[in-house]
């Protein structure tokens, strides 16, 4: 039973899925818009949301907890440029637009972006 159990695998284990997070994370703050797959794009939307709520209270220990998590230079652009922009908004950082299907293999595609 999958009781309680969220999240997707795509097929992939544990360190590397983790892998493929932090890399589509660093990739979505770095250049603010990046077009994947629908699913991987809804299970980013929360990953990347807690960083940028962390992020708007500039503290020692947010800005080391996404220092490790992104990177250095994601974690600089997060709290300069993306967290200060957001200082409003209590949350819904990021819109998931939906695209046609890819043509190779008719995956489901999407735009990931900040609002």
């Amino acid at each position: 039973m999958k009781h309680k159990k969220t999240g997707r695998k795509f097929g992939r284990k544990t360190n590397a899925r983790r892998a493929l997070m932090k890399s589509l994370a660093h990739n979505l703050i770095l250049s603010e818009k990046i077009k994947t797959t629908e699913a991987k794009a809804k299970e980013l939307r929360p990953y990347v949301e807690k960083f940028v709520t962390r992020a708007k209270k500039d503290t020692v220990a947010n800005n080391r907890l996404i220092i490790s998590r992104i990177g250095k230079d994601g974690a600089k652009k997060l709290f300069s440029e993306i967290a200060p922009k957001h200082k409003d908004r209590k949350g819904g950082y990021t819109r998931i637009t939906k695209l046609p299907p890819r043509k190779g293999d008719a995956a489901k595609m999407a735009i990931i972006e900040f609002v």
